[in-house]
């Protein structure tokens, strides 16, 4: 194997597990390393006493707050959806609504991206198994029409939670994704048959992760996917 596949390889592999390891969970670390997506708002944030690591008896300023910060991306739609993330971080400590939504848009980029290179591995690392089913299958009929597919993600807009909830020892959250891509599908011969290759068009779409918040593993799979707008993405398997 040339040496450059094998640093894309090594490179791929440890964004997957950095994925799974993070999404969703805070180590203690967090006030030696600023977080980059807040660059100028940290000092806003402790002012207002709002930072996660001093909040151990819980997060419901951290969550509301998301709901009034204008400059994120990011954020909870509803006080539904903030009393289920109150409910989820009471149950779970390691819970930070922050480390979540910022890594469930990194999942949501790699996994679209993964589903267009039919990368069966790094999505079976990030979905559930019946997600993952329907995205192989997907995948396999692709390539019996010897079609290919490329989808470059180029910016999420916005990526709110929608729901939140706790189902025994589940924790599932549904966050509505608004992303700027280019994808385009080829036939055998190479002929454009789907997209456009110079043009960038929006991506509305609902997915729900969850994890167990019993189990020792931090991570957090999809578990239903599934457009916002009907007909906006027939791409991306509708697992709802």
């Amino acid at each position: 194997m040339p040496a450059d596949l094998i640093v894309y390889a090594l490179v791929a592999a440890g964004l997957v597990f950095w994925l799974r390891s993070v999404l969703g969970t805070r180590h203690g670390e967090e006030r030696e390393h600023p977080n980059p997506f807040l660059a100028g708002e940290q000092d806003d944030i402790k002012d207002q006493g709002l930072a996660a690591a001093d909040r151990p008896a819980g997060m419901e300023e951290n969550i509301i707050a998301l709901t009034k910060e204008p400059r994120r991306n990011y954020g909870v739609d509803n006080k539904t959806a903030e009393n289920g993330l109150i409910d989820i971080s009471k149950a779970d400590k390691s819970f930070d609504i922050d480390f979540f939504l910022e890594g469930s848009q990194d999942a949501f980029a790699m996994i679209v991206e993964s589903f267009a290179e039919g990368d069966r591995d790094t999505l079976k690392n990030l979905l559930s198994p019946q997600v993952f089913e329907a995205f192989e299958g997907a995948i396999t009929e692709r390539e019996k029409r010897k079609e290919t597919e490329t989808t470059d993600i180029h910016a999420i807009r916005k990526a709110y939670v929608t729901q939140a909830r706790l189902d025994g020892k589940m924790a599932y959250i549904t966050v509505r994704f608004t992303a700027e891509e280019t994808t385009v599908t080829r036939d055998e011969n190479g002929e454009v048959i789907a997209g456009y290759p110079d043009k960038i068009v929006y991506m509305n779409d609902i997915w729900t992760f969850g994890r167990d918040i019993k189990s020792k593993d931090p991570s957090w799979l999809v578990y239903e996917t599934r457009s916002d707008i009907e007909d906006d993405n027939d791409r991306i398997p509708d697992t709802h």
